[in-house]
């Protein structure tokens, strides 16, 4: 688990930290080697979350690894918090009994990437989206990709008498969602969170929903097993894999990076989240139910997997046919 040392470093909580305003980016990494462009944004601002600490500039067309730049001089940055050795960090590169297993499953952490091998140079792991004008590793605990996972919590929008609602324009379905209001910055997002060490993608969804949409933290034991009951229901059916894979993120650097998995669980009649009770916990200001749309005032990011969801369930997104071809 990423320590609470790193979280109360930055007057903030670990969760929150991930989901507001530093969460992913719309653009997707276009190949191992570079970025498209526009892309690889966040990876390259300054300056570097939590310090004062300026990346050296990489234009967007020396970004990608391919590009020789003889020239290149990042800076080397690694937060006090993550050097000081919590147990949610990797110890540093040059130290004698520290032997990281990159690219596969080291022990209780897994250092496998989404987007398949990455290179390690000078015994460090290179990003895979390209050159971030920053080496070490910043706030991020681990060398290499360090994972999160955001679960997507569907179901259809029903009249009283139980009757699916359809988009007076567009004539679809409409789909609905559980959406959490941030505490700190106040914007509605997709729960989320770090995956623990040890931990399935499954296991984090499942918990990370809990904590934030239905306030498990603060269960009584009895409480708690009834809302694992339902949840195990929830999280047992089938679902979709939304996106997984590389996340354009500030706190990224030439060595450590942040990674994703959007998971999209449909409760197709409503059953199991009508046992449920909405209740904002963790780093949750606020939860409800939302409507999906165009409209939809979320993260870049968070609005591209919702618009996903809405595609792959053949549920009402916009009411201007042009909308649904554009995209976001």
């Amino acid at each position: 688990m990423y320590g609470e040392g790193m979280w109360a470093f930055l007057g903030t909580d670990r969760n929150s930290f991930l989901s507001c305003g530093f969460h992913l980016n719309s653009n997707i990494m276009s190949s191992s080697n570079g970025a498209k462009e526009n892309s690889h944004n966040k990876a390259r601002t300054s300056p570097y979350p939590g310090s004062k600490v300026q990346r050296s500039q990489v234009p967007n067309e020396k970004v990608g690894w391919f590009v020789e730049w003889q020239d290149y001089n990042p800076v080397e940055y690694t937060a006090v918090s993550v050097l000081a050795g919590p147990r949610w960090a990797d110890p540093q590169i040059s130290e004698s009994n520290f032997f990281p297993k990159f690219n596969e499953k080291d022990g209780h952490v897994e250092r496998k990437s989404q987007n398949g091998l990455y290179e390690i140079e000078n015994g460090r792991p290179r990003n895979p989206a390209g050159r971030t004008g920053l080496i070490g590793r910043g706030l991020l605990g681990r060398w290499g990709p360090n994972h999160a996972a955001d679960p997507i919590i569907t179901r259809w929008k029903r009249d009283r008498s139980g009757n699916k609602i359809t988009h007076p324009v567009s004539g679809k379905n409409i789909l609905q969602f559980v959406a959490i209001k941030r505490k700190d910055c106040g914007e509605w997002a997709i729960p989320g969170g770090m995956v623990d060490p040890g931990e399935k993608i499954s296991a984090t969804l499942k918990r990370e929903f809990g904590e934030e949409a239905l306030n498990s933290l603060q269960k009584s034991s009895a409480e708690k097993r009834e809302l694992e009951e339902q949840l195990h229901k929830l999280f047992s059916q089938e679902h979709l894999v939304i996106y997984k894979g590389y996340v354009d993120d500030p706190r990224n650097t030439d060595n450590a990076w942040m990674e994703t998995e959007a998971v999209n669980y449909h409760d197709e009649t409503g059953e199991i989240m009508d046992n449920l009770t909405l209740e904002a916990g963790d780093d949750a200001g606020k939860v409800k139910w939302v409507d999906i749309s165009d409209q939809l005032q979320l993260y870049a990011s968070h609005s591209q997997f919702i618009k996903l969801v809405a595609e792959k369930r053949d549920a009402h997104w916009s009411e201007n046919s042009d909308a649904e071809c554009r995209g976001l």
